[in-house]
């Protein structure tokens, strides 16, 4: 398999024959595993590829899955991965990273473009491996970041003496826990869109994140959109499109 572009530019360059080309297109959209459907025009559509969700995978799907996608992309992003699943994918793929705060699992393109600017801020320390799931995924869809953590509102002068940093990005990602304030704080202190990301840091009241959530889903401050509890991969995807359109004005 081969990717679009690769294929385009190899009919252009009299490489392979229309006949071959129609071969390898009809192994696309998807290619059907048995156990999995590896989506390789997603990044047509959306214009990232297709990540992968490493919790509860049996390990031989996740290996077949993590070489099928290296082949077709030449890089793999995958979340919430195990120490035991990087082993068993190094195994196969010697190249693969990983980072056990994040639990991001990863084979990534040498020499990548970062553009635009997007900030990712944490309420406390407890909240930066949720914060570093929103970042590395972020960097891995090619945008550069910002990291700012520990500034959470029961010291609301340690974000204060940030904010310039957080006002020059295109967008921000607040992970915070507890009551989850830190997101309302932050959308009226810049004027771009703010991803509150509530995490499942706190005491027995705050239900595993849940309260957070709620917090921040009842903000009073303007511009904000919420993610699920501790989705930083959702979080560090929509801050990836919306820093792409903001390039893109520019």
């Amino acid at each position: 398999m081969m990717d679009i572009d690769t294929l385009i530019q190899k009919i252009q360059d009299r490489e392979i024959s229309q006949e071959e080309a129609k071969e390898i297109l009809k192994e696309l959209p998807y290619e059907d595993l048995g156990y999995a459907k590896l989506d390789y025009h997603r990044k047509l559509r959306s214009g990232y590829p297709e990540t992968v969700f490493c919790q509860g995978k049996p390990d031989k799907f996740l290996v077949q899955i993590y070489r099928h996608l290296y082949q077709q992309n030449g890089e793999v992003l995958g979340t919430r991965a195990t120490k035991e699943q990087y082993a068993l994918v190094k195994a196969e793929l010697p190249q693969v990273q990983y980072d056990e705060i994040s639990r991001i699992l990863k084979i990534e393109k040498e020499d990548k473009k970062h553009i635009g600017c997007i900030a990712v801020c944490t309420g406390g320390t407890a909240d930066i491996p949720i914060a570093e799931e929103a970042a590395q995924t972020a960097e891995f869809f090619g945008n550069r970041v910002e990291r700012i953590y520990d500034v959470g509102v029961a010291g609301i002068h340690r974000l204060l003496g940030q904010r310039e940093k957080i006002a020059h990005a295109n967008c921000v990602v607040a992970a915070a826990g507890m009551e989850g304030a830190l997101g309302t704080v932050v959308a009226g202190l810049v004027e771009n869109p703010v991803i509150a990301v509530p995490t499942s840091v706190g005491y027995g009241a705050s239900f595993q994140g849940l309260s957070a959530l709620l917090t921040m889903l009842n903000s009073c401050a303007n511009g904000i959109s919420v993610v699920n509890i501790d989705n930083g991969y959702g979080a560090g995807y929509l801050a990836s499109q919306i820093n792409r359109l903001a390039e893109r004005k520019v």
